[in-house]
């Protein structure tokens, strides 16, 4: 699953990029956007009047973590961003994207997201595009990934929230690591829903990325 750098791998010269890849050139918007998350995961703490200790028996993330992600020093992953938006009782693209948490006062709401078109989180490991990210509230965080990893070894920590998670595979192949199963290599069109308090992470297979559209779904 989606760790922890500001490392965009590109391809090579001349690749087209692939859904949820980024291009060389956005690596300066991903600094921008880690230092962006770093700003307002401190900010809403100190809303809170919270100290990075009590921040941390909260969202179950170390203090020096939690200090480390407002400081721009760590790039979290998705799941490590959701455990935190969860612990400080925010929407987890609140904290991604600059938008605030409000209330839902209305039914029949729906968002539209348009091809090329999200909420933009790269990590070492995975390049994540938030989908339909202005929808707010909402318990089912849908988004697109293009994983880079070869090797578990690549992430410093495996993923764990209390969540749910789906995922499809829509290009290359994907391996599903768990420290409850054998891993799990998943092809062009095969899908998979897994409880995620169990640690597990993702690694591509062969010459290209696997790309994936899932779902973290939360409980």
């Amino acid at each position: 699953m989606p760790e922890i750098s500001l490392v965009d791998r590109a391809g090579p010269a001349g690749e087209a990029s692939r859904p949820g890849e980024r291009e060389p050139a956005a690596a300066i918007e991903d600094a921008a956007a880690a230092a962006s998350i770093g700003t307002r995961l401190r900010q809403i703490r100190k809303d809170r009047r919270l100290t990075l200790q009590q921040a941390s028996k909260l969202t179950g993330v170390s203090a020096s973590a939690f200090s480390k992600i407002e400081r721009s020093d760590l790039s979290p992953t998705i799941s490590t961003m959701q455990r935190i938006a969860t612990g400080l009782g925010v929407e987890l693209v609140t904290l991604l994207a600059d938008q605030a948490s409000e209330p839902v006062t209305f039914a029949g709401r729906r968002s539209v997201n348009r091809a090329g078109c999200g909420s933009h989180h790269t990590t070492g490991t995975c390049n994540n595009v938030l989908l339909c990210a202005d929808l707010k509230d909402k318990r089912a965080t849908p988004i697109l990934t293009t994983v880079t990893a070869r090797s578990p070894d690549e992430y410093k920590a495996w993923a764990k929230s209390d969540a749910e998670i789906f995922v499809m595979v829509l290009e290359g192949t994907l391996v599903v690591h768990s420290r409850l199963y054998e891993p799990l290599e998943l092809n062009q069109g095969d899908c998979v829903y897994y409880d995620a308090t169990t640690e597990h992470t993702w690694t591509s297979a062969g010459p290209k990325d696997a790309v994936v559209l899932w779902v973290l779904v939360n409980l």
